[in-house]
C-alpha cells in the first residue's frame, strides 16, 4: 500500500523527499507541501505539482500516514510539539535541539505527549554503510573495537561509531582539536565550481573512548562532502579483521589472512541502457540489495527512501528504525564532540535522562 506523507518545510533536504515521490509513485506520495506562507505555498505548488499550504489543518486533512519535518533547528520544537497534541506521527529531519537542555526539555515532552517520533538519520542506510554493517554482523571482523571514520560530520558521524561499535548509552571522554586549512573550491550543493576559488576549510579531530574501552576516531573538514580533491576515508577494527574503505581484511579457517573487496553492482556502463545501483557483493553473496532497484536513486536518495520505508512499518507496528532517544544521544555527543575540539579540553560525556 502506498505511503502517504506531507512535508513541512523546504529547501535542500526536503527536495530529497519529493524526488523520491516523483521516482516511485507506486510506493510514495507527498499529499500537501506545508510553507511559511501562502505565496511560497504557492510557487512549490506550481514547481512541484502537488497541494500545497501554509495551514497545517488544511495539509493534515488530507489524511497522511505521517509528516516529514525538515525545519531549521531553532523551530523544530514548535512544529514538533502541535503534532505530538495532534497524535500526527513525525519523522524529523533535523537534529532536535540546538543544546543538551533543549534536548532533555524535548524528551520529557515526547515522554508526555506520548509522542510518535523517529528521526531522519539516513547514513546507516546507505548501501556502503548497510553493506559493512551486515559483513560486521556475519563476524567476518570478530568484536569490533575501534572505527576512523573521515567522511560525515558530527551528529551523523556519531550515529555511524555507535552503530558500527555496538555502542549503547555508555559514556566517553571526548579530546578534540580544530585546524584551518585552504582548499580550492570543486563542487557543493550548487553543483561544480571552476573558479579556482580558495576557502578556509576548518578540520576537526577528536577522539571518543567509551567506557567499555571501544573507541572513535574522527577527523572530518566541511569540504569532503562534496570535494573533488578530498577523499573520504573508512578503516573498521576488529579482533580478526578489518575493514579499509572497500577492502575488507579477515582471518579464514586455520587463521589464514584473507584480503577481499565490496563490490558495487551499478548498471548504467558501457552499453547498459539502465542507470540504477543494484546492491553490493562481497565474496559470493549480495551484503546489500537495493530494495528500490532499477528506479534512478543516487545512495542518499536510497537511504532517505529507504528511512520514509521504515517510517511506514513504524506507524503500522510500531518497530523503531531510528528512535528519537538514539537520535537525542548522538546529537548530545556531537556537541560534546564539537565543546572538546573548540576549547582544546577533554569533555566526559554524563548519563541523560532519555538513557535512563
Amino acid at each position: 500500500m502506498k505511503t502517504k506523507f506531507i512535508v513541512i518545510g523546504y529547501g535542500w533536504r526536503a527536495d530529497f523527499f519529493y524526488r523520491i515521490a516523483r521516482a516511485l509513485p507506486e510506493e510514495f506520495e507527498v499529499c500537501a507541501g506545508v510553507l511559511r506562507t501562502e505565496e511560497r505555498a504557492g510557487q512549490v505548488a506550481k514547481e512541484k505539482g502537488i497541494f500545497a499550504t501554509a495551514n497545517l489543518e488544511d495539509a493534515l486533512a488530507t489524511e497522511p500516514d505521517f509528516a516529514v519535518l525538515c525545519v531549521p533547528r531553532a523551530i523544530v520544537k514548535e512544529y514538533l510539539y502541535r503534532l505530538m497534541e495532534k497524535k500526527v506521527p513525525v519523522l524529523c529531519e533535523t537534529p532536535p535541539g540546538q543544546n543538551t537542555e533543549e534536548l532533555c526539555e524535548l524528551w520529557a515532552e515526547t515522554q508526555l505527549k506520548n509522542g510518535q517520533v523517529q528521526v531522519a538519520e539516513q547514513y546507516f542506510l546507505q548501501p556502503y554503510y548497510a553493506a559493512v554493517t551486515e559483513v560486521i554482523r556475519a563476524g567476518y571482523l570478530g568484536e569490533v573495537s575501534n572505527v576512523t571514520l573521515s567522511a560525515l560530520h558530527g551528529y551523523h558521524a556519531v550515529s555511524m561509531f555507535r552503530k558500527l561499535l555496538g555502542i549503547g548509552f555508555e559514556n566517553c571522554t571526548i579530546k578534540g582539536q580544530k585546524f584551518s586549512f585552504e582548499v580550492t573550491a570543486t563542487n557543493s550543493r550548487k553543483g561544480f565550481d571552476y573558479s579556482g576559488q580558495v576557502l578556509a576549510d576548518d578540520r576537526t579531530i577528536a577522539t571518543l573512548e567509551f567506557t567499555n574501552g571501544k573507541t572513535a576516531f574522527f577527523d572530518f573538514s566541511g569540504e569532503q562532502y562534496f570535494s573533488l580533491i578530498r577523499t573520504r576515508r573508512w578503516n573498521i577494527q576488529g579482533i580478526r579483521g578489518e575493514i579499509n574503505n572497500y577492502t575488507v581484511r579477515f582471518l579464514a579457517e586455520k587463521n589464514l589472512p584473507v584480503e577481499q573487496t565490496l563490490k558495487r553492482m551499478d548498471v548504467g556502463v558501457n552499453n547498459n541502457k539502465e542507470w540504477a545501483h543494484r546492491g553490493i557483493m562481497f565474496l559470493d553473496s549480495m551484503v546489500y540489495e537495493n530494495p528500490f532497484y532499477p528506479a534512478r536513486l543516487n545512495d542518499d536518495e536510497i537511504a532517505v527512501a529507504s528511512s520514509l520505508k521504515a517510517m511506514k512499518e513504524y506507524v503500522e507496528t510500531g518497530k523503531e528504525f531510528y528512535p528519537l532517544k538514539e537520535a537525542l544521544q548522538d546529537t548530545y555527543l556531537s556537541f560534546a564532540m564539537e565543546e572538546a575540539a573548540k576549547d582544546g579540553e577533554t569533555v566526559i560525556t554524563k548519563t541523560q535522562v532519555w538513557a535512563l
